[in-house]
Order: structure tokens, then C-alpha cells, then sequence
């Protein structure tokens, strides 16, 4: 089966949003990660399946799994899923989102990072992420967060006495543009009881969501961008915190799962078990 280059140029119609889908092979814990079998699917189908229900939705919206391994490449055009072959030399997802756009003779305006290895992923998210870029095109990233009810706040500061750094928190400003994100939890809640009379339905903390649409132009600039301390391991090691950090402009998305339980991605064959238990619960998101 012919297979694209990295250095070729795959020829589309005008895009204005383009859900780009990074899908590396090579896994440590989980070998072949995105051909791994969910309730007899493999995961990269249902994955470019969610995208595929939201490009439905949008005018001049278009998605592409975004690999470097030929297997999954096959595998794609096998199931008429549209993919894009990448380097190997990817460091991450988002490196692997801008290859994938420069490989189009036209540039999307936006471009969303939806990770192969999150079958979970609600559409409406990605679809509250598209409306409020159409609405408001001053940010340079758009990105999802959940304003947590009370239980689910103290759920989250119990687990972080356990796994200190897992799970991110987002401040923002009266606009709900970003002002600062923290694997601690902000803001700090110094007198819960008073802070519940006072917000009584919902805490004041929101929790971040890993899910990122660029504009074109800010996806470009990210790579010449000072690096922030704050991305570094041995502090917040934040990747996002490096717009902030040059005056870039976040703009925070709130969105809501229903209801429905998620994960974080997969990573494991326990988190497969997981996923399938959840669906089996939920079921289909589409």
C-alpha cells in the first residue's frame, strides 16, 4: 500500500477547524497502543469515530489521525479513516499536531489536539470548544475545564494527599481567560466552611482538562516562545504555562460530562478494562 513521506503535502479543500488525532505506536507499557482492542474496537477507530460525529456538525471542519508507525497507517486507510503519516522524530503530540497541519496547502485557523488514546472523549466537549472559538477569537488556545461541585473538590484534595501531582487546576480572570495553572489546587480554600456558604452550589476551583485547540498562528509561535520555568519537571512542569508566560492568551472553555465518568487516557491494560467497564455502564458516546 503507497504511504506518504513526511515531506509530502497532502492536497484539501478550505479548513477552518482541523482535529488533528496524534497516534505514536511505540508504547511501553501497552505495545501497538492505538490498535488495542475497546469492547472489540480498536481504540484509534473510535477515537477518529468521535471526531469524525464532530465534523459532521461544523462547516469546513475536517479531522486526520496523525501517526508515525505504518501499521497504523494501513489500518486507517484500510477503514477509510483519513490519516497522515508523521516523523518519528516527534517529541509529542503537539509537535505531531503542527506536522500534520503543514502537511495541508491551506492552514486550518484552529487546530485541536484530541490524543489517540482518549476513547473517552465527550463530543460536545470538542463542540463547546468550536462555539466558543467562533464566538470569540481573541485567544490564542482554547481549552476545557470543570468547575467541581463541593464533593468533587474534596474527592480531589483527598487524592492529593496520595498522588500530590496528578490532576491540574486553572485560575481565571472575569473572562474566563487563564491566569495561572497549578498541579496544586487554586485557588486555596483557607476556610471551607465560610467558602461554602458563600459559593453553595459549586467550589471555586476549576480542574483543567488536557485538551488543546491552537489557533495556526499561536501553534507556530509555541515552538520560538521563551521556555517557562514553570514547564520545567522539577517545578510545575506545565507545557501550556509558556503562553502565559509570554503574554499569550488562554482562553478557558467550562464544559460539563453529564454525568458520565472519563479517565485520563490509556495507558495500560487496566485503563482498557477501565474504559470498557465505563461504556458498559454509560454506554456508546456515540
Amino acid at each position: 500500500m503507497g504511504r506518504h513521506t513526511p515531506g509530502d503535502i497532502i492536497v484539501m479543500g478550505e479548513t477552518k477547524v482541523l482535529i488533528v488525532i496524534p497516534a505514536r505506536y511505540a508504547s511501553t507499557r501497552l505495545p501497538a497502543k492505538p490498535l488495542q482492542l475497546i469492547k472489540g474496537k480498536p481504540m484509534i477507530q473510535r477515537v477518529a469515530e468521535i471526531a469524525a460525529f464532530v465534523c459532521k456538525q461544523n462547516d469546513a471542519c475536517s479531522y486526520v489521525v496523525a501517526t508515525d508507525h505504518p501499521a497504523i497507517e494501513d489500518f486507517c486507510k484500510s477503514h477509510n479513516m483519513k490519516v497522515v503519516m508523521t516523523s518519528e522524530a516527534c517529541r509529542n503530540g503537539t509537535e505531531r499536531c503542527w506536522e500534520a497541519a503543514n502537511k495541508r496547502d491551506n492552514k486550518p485557523q484552529l487546530i485541536i489536539n484530541l490524543q489517540g488514546d482518549n476513547p473517552l472523549c465527550p463530543p460536545w466537549i470538542l463542540q463547546n470548544i468550536i462555539d466558543e472559538w467562533t464566538r470569540d477569537k481573541s485567544a490564542a488556545v482554547y481549552t476545557p475545564c470543570v468547575l467541581l461541585d463541593w464533593a468533587a473538590y474534596e474527592k480531589m484534595a483527598e487524592a492529593k494527599k496520595v498522588t500530590p501531582y496528578s490532576g491540574t487546576t486553572v485560575l481565571t480572570d472575569n473572562k474566563n481567560y487563564a491566569l495561572a495553572f497549578s498541579k496544586s489546587i487554586l485557588p486555596a480554600i483557607r476556610k471551607p466552611e465560610e467558602a461554602r456558604r458563600a459559593y453553595p452550589e459549586k467550589s471555586p476551583v476549576r480542574r483543567h482538562i488536557g485538551l488543546y485547540a491552537y489557533t495556526c498562528e499561536a501553534l507556530e509561535t509555541y515552538f520560538s516562545l521563551e521556555e517557562s520555568i514553570y514547564e520545567k519537571g522539577y517545578i510545575e512542569g506545565l507545557e501550556q504555562m509558556r503562553f502565559l508566560y509570554n503574554g499569550l492568551k488562554i482562553k478557558m472553555v467550562d464544559v460539563d460530562y453529564h454525568g458520565r465518568e472519563t479517565t485520563n487516557g490509556v495507558d495500560s491494560p487496566e485503563d482498557i478494562l477501565r474504559v470498557e467497564a465505563i461504556i458498559n455502564q454509560y454506554g456508546e458516546l456515540i
